[in-house]
Order: C-alpha cells, then sequence, then structure tokens
C-alpha cells in the first residue's frame, strides 16, 4: 500500500477486541535460549496451549525445527487449533517482528509492516543479521492474503506502544525517542507517523520502562490499557529499588493526562515480582552475564477470546497479580504460565505473541 492507514480509514482496535488468531514465532537462537532453547520451547509450547484454550494459534518455525515444533505443540489436544507454517526468522519475539494490525469500520483487517533493526540495530541492538525478523510480518501478510502497509526506514516494535481502541496510545521516551530507533526524527515526527499509521490522536509518553528491559523501555512491560480511560502500572513499594522511580515518574504523567475521549486516566498499581537475577547455570551456555537482573513483570500478561494468559515467577506476588487481573477482567479466565524461561530470553508472554483481529467480513488483498 502506498497509502496510509489513517487515510484508508484504519485503525488498531484494543487488544480485547475479538481475535481470528494468535501468532507465534518457535525459539531456537543458541546464543539467546539455553540448552538449544529446549527449555524456551516448552515454555513457548505451555503458552501456545493456553492461547488455544480460548483461540486458534499459528506459530512460524525454520525449516530446521519445522518438525520438532509440530511435534511438541501437538503433544496435548486443545479446544482450538495449533497450526505450524514453515517460515523463517531470526529469534521469536512475534510482538515485535510480527504485524501490527489495523482494522476498518466495515470489519477488513490489513497490516503495519514496521522497519525493524533488533531494538537499536549496530548502536546497541541485541543481534545481527536480523533480515529474516525484518522480513517476517510481509512473509505471514501475504500467508494471509492481507494488505500490507510498509513504513520503510521508520523502525517500531509492537511492544512499544499500547492503544486504547478509541483513539489513545501509550510509550514511552525511553524506546521511541532512543536515537538507536529514528535518530532522523523529532518527537513530532513520530507522532504523526504514529497518528497515520494507527489512527490515534491521543499519544501520553511515559519517561522510562523497567529497569533492564532490553528492549529498552518497551512499555508492554511497564503500562498497558485494560479498558478505554484504564490503565495497570507496574508498581514496587520499595523507594530503594530504582523502579520505584521510573514507575513513580509513569504515575505524575498519568494523573496529568486525559486520553482522546478528554477522559481523565484510572490507574490501577499492578506490583512487581520481588526482584530477580539470572543465574550461573542459566548463563552457562549463552551469550548473558550471571548476576543480571531481570526485567520480570506481571504487566507482559497476554489477552485473547475470553482470557487473560499470564506470567508467574515463583513468587509471592503472582497471586496478587492473577487477583488483580480477573478484577479488571471479570469476563475472563486467567490462566497462569512459568514466565522464566521466557523471561530469560529477554521478554515474556505479550513480548512473543501478536493478535490478528478478527475481520467481520473476509477482505483478500494482493
Amino acid at each position: 500500500m502506498t497509502t496510509t492507514p489513517r487515510d484508508d480509514g484504519f485503525f488498531m482496535p484494543a487488544e480485547w477486541t475479538p481475535h481470528q488468531q494468535t501468532w507465534m514465532v518457535w525459539p531456537e537462537r543458541a546464543d539467546n535460549w539455553r540448552r538449544n532453547a529446549r527449555p524456551a520451547q516448552a515454555a513457548f509450547t505451555e503458552v501456545a496451549h493456553a492461547i488455544a484454550a480460548f483461540e486458534p494459534v499459528t506459530v512460524c518455525a525454520s525449516p530446521r525445527q519445522y518438525a520438532n515444533a509440530i511435534c511438541q505443540l501437538g503433544a496435548a489436544s486443545s479446544a482450538f487449533p495449533i497450526r505450524v507454517v514453515e517460515m523463517a526468522s531470526d529469534d521469536a519475539w512475534c510482538r515485535d517482528t510480527g504485524p501490527t494490525f489495523v482494522v476498518n469500520n466495515a470489519g477488513e483487517v490489513r497490516g503495519i509492516d514496521w522497519t525493524f533493526n533488533a531494538w537499536g540495530g549496530l548502536d546497541g541492538g541485541l543481534y545481527a543479521p536480523w533480515e529474516n525478523d525484518d522480513a517476517l510480518t510481509a512473509n505471514i501478510l501475504q500467508s494471509e492474503k492481507l494488505h500490507r502497509y510498509r513504513t520503510e526506514g521508520f523502525v517500531l516494535e509492537g511492544g512499544a506502544i499500547h492503544v486504547d481502541g478509541e483513539g489513545t496510545l501509550i510509550t514511552t521516551e525511553e524506546c521511541l525517542l532512543n536515537p538507536n530507533r529514528n535518530p532522523h526524527l523529532k518527537r513530532a515526527d513520530i507522532e504523526k507517523k504514529l497518528r497515520d499509521c494507527l489512527g490515534v490522536s491521543a499519544i501520553i509518553w511515559l519517561p522510562r520502562g523497567i529497569i533492564n528491559d532490553e528492549t529498552g523501555g518497551h512499555v508492554d512491560n511497564l503500562c498497558c490499557f485494560v479498558h478505554p480511560g484504564e490503565v495497570l502500572l507496574a508498581w514496587t513499594d520499595d523507594t530503594n529499588d530504582p523502579q520505584h522511580a521510573q514507575s513513580a515518574a509513569a504515575l505524575r504523567v498519568l494523573t496529568q493526562s486525559v486520553d482522546a475521549k478528554g477522559r481523565a486516566i484510572k490507574i490501577h498499581k499492578l506490583p512487581l515480582p520481588n526482584v530477580m537475577y539470572s543465574t550461573d547455570a542459566e548463563c552457562a551456555d549463552v551469550k548473558r552475564d550471571a548476576g543480571t537482573r531481570l526485567a520480570a513483570s506481571y504487566i507482559n500478561f497476554y489477552l485473547c477470546n475470553g482470557g487473560v494468559v499470564m506470567p508467574t515467577f515463583d513468587d509471592a506476588n503472582d497471586a496478587v497479580a492473577a487477583e488483580i487481573l480477573a478484577g479488571c477482567f471479570p469476563g475472563r479466565r486467567v490462566v497462569a504460565v512459568p514466565g522464566r524461561e521466557i523471561l530469560l530470553g529477554g521478554g515474556n508472554i505479550h513480548c512473543i505473541t501478536q493478535q490478528q483481529p478478527l475481520a467481520s467480513n473476509r477482505h483478500v488483498g494482493a
């Protein structure tokens, strides 16, 4: 497409709107996932099955891992199918490398293909090459026969944004204003791009994300919409923890903000798990340093049709977070899945999933 989604009447819907399916990517990167990714594959399989209790799942797997993915993902029965498609990638973060889907009022679905540079390219990026990841969205949209908007030269990851589906977007300055993403653009230029691509009119800039978040402060680890005008914010009461200052700064911005409809933002605090660190055993065969603080957060949950799939960390706050999520989503069933293995790779459940909205009419693109 040579137009913008806004030109064509498209916008990004909220995550809680009905899904056609969830997309994931099978992990195999041996320098990032320990023990040749076997524990990560087991964790991804558990997430896929948790989601498949509520909606179909499609998992992209490389030619090398295609048979293995089918074997593991098919080991348990699910209410909905788990489909495996052969598709190349460089790593397994579908939130950031898969499409950001947009819809119009007629029920048509299209996809945005953001330029991807592995969270910083040659200036702090996490790996190279990343060409397969940058091509993943085009391959997914072609497989679904959906129109594609390519933002050539504009770098963004899906985890850097959250929307309420009614014109409001939240993001972080730490990520989107980092010169390793779009150094040629000012804040106003980035805001225009977000408005044109996502159909939003109000943009709330939070200062920073979660401590040691390898993505450069993605908002989907810090704060998310649960309803229009209502957010969850990762929180700690420990003033000695540097995360307290970062969450408190976000709280100040949110309390002073209004959404696209002019509503004040209602804020729920979601406690963080106790601070945790990677161990020697977990870093023995990957390019990671033991003793590193992990960016664990319950905000990194995923909404699917009728469900909330949340990470747990064998922490006292697991149950507290599950209760808060159940209260925020009374019509959904909360499903807890162990999140440490995914966290060791640099993210969590929201990072490895991408929702495809349900099309009320099936429109086939070129």
